[in-house]
């Protein structure tokens, strides 16, 4: 059975953060494992007040190398190593990562306990495990700025206990084949498919996170089908030009997007300090695709 995917949401602000709003990160938890998508500074004092460890993060996914998106790194880096961890934590991220990762080293004072992987992300898929993968494309932002794609493979479909039984298939390792999908072969050389005992594989979750960028194909492309797409929407409607100028989106612009790619969820974040109730930007963007919801620090999404 396997747990529901949790996105915990630390960060929703743009550029500065506000008394309501900490600088962009977003943990994804699925099972023991967490993944961060940026890391801007006190995103481990959110992690605190979201009951999250640091301690688990096994992997950063890093947008772009704009400092709020970034600065939260060495404080972690050093609370790990505090903390005596021992296992490698990776990095991804544009070019440039590696040479951010050799100057915390090179300039603040404490001793790594880890080793440190960083990958600098190129178009395509960057990690994959046997449960899921991470794929990202090139956004419009800067020369170098990635939108990034948590996508689950197919979960096994429920079992049921009883038709394995009733086929007397012993309990055990067996079970959890047929679980897995695999068919199997009794002793006495009968053949059991998964079929005959659990339902049909349910498709993968897919949880996808622009970071910063103006409208573009790519992110579009990425988000086809999507469960949730975590998009920025840093400007209300009435400042598109500025958005245009900065490469950033409107909320309608995030919202077309969502139609446009058949998602289930838009999460609208990356808000600008200027909306201190960003609720014109809820309603702009519900005009256009009904299912939106506005990032608050802390806010807890379920999965199932």
């Amino acid at each position: 059975m396997k747990e529901s995917l949790k996105i915990i949401i630390l960060g929703t602000s743009g550029g500065i953060p506000t008394v309501e709003r900490n600088l962009p990160a977003i943990a994804i938890k699925k099972d023991r494992e967490i993944i961060l998508f940026d890391c801007a500074e006190s995103t481990q004092r959110q992690m605190g007040k979201a009951k999250l460890s640091v301690s688990r993060i096994s992997k950063i996914f890093v947008t772009h190398l704009h400092g709020d998106h970034i600065m939260g790194i060495p404080g972690i880096l050093q609370t790990l190593s505090l903390l005596n961890r021992n296992k490698p934590l990776y990095l991804f991220g544009p070019n440039g990562l590696m040479d951010f990762i050799t100057a915390i080293k090179k300039t603040v004072e404490f001793t790594l306990t880890f080793d440190i992987y960083v990958k600098e992300a190129a178009e395509g898929v960057v990690y994959e495990t046997n449960d899921y993968y991470i794929e990202c494309v090139k956004t419009r932002h800067t020369n170098s700025s990635f939108a990034y794609a948590f996508v689950e493979k197919d979960r096994p479909g429920k079992f049921h206990p009883n038709k394995a039984l009733a086929l007397r298939i012993p309990m055990g390792p067996l079970w959890k084949k047929l679980q897995q999908g695999e068919t199997i072969t009794l002793s006495e050389g009968r053949k059991i498919e998964p079929s005959e005992v659990a339902d049909p594989p349910k498709p993968g979750r897919k949880i996808v996170y622009s970071g910063d960028t103006a409208p573009c194909e790519s992110v579009k492309k990425i988000s086809k089908n999507a469960t949730l797409l975590i998009h920025e929407s840093t400007y209300g409607d009435d400042l598109e030009e500025k958005a245009f100028e900065t490469n950033h989106s409107s909320a309608s612009q995030a919202a077309k997007i969502a139609e446009e790619s058949s998602v289930q969820k838009l999460l609208l974040t990356h808000i600008s300090q200027r909306y201190s109730n960003p609720k014109e930007l809820l309603e702009q963007a519900q005009k256009i695709f009904q299912n939106t919801i506005i990032a608050e620090d802390l806010m807890e999404i379920t999965l199932d």
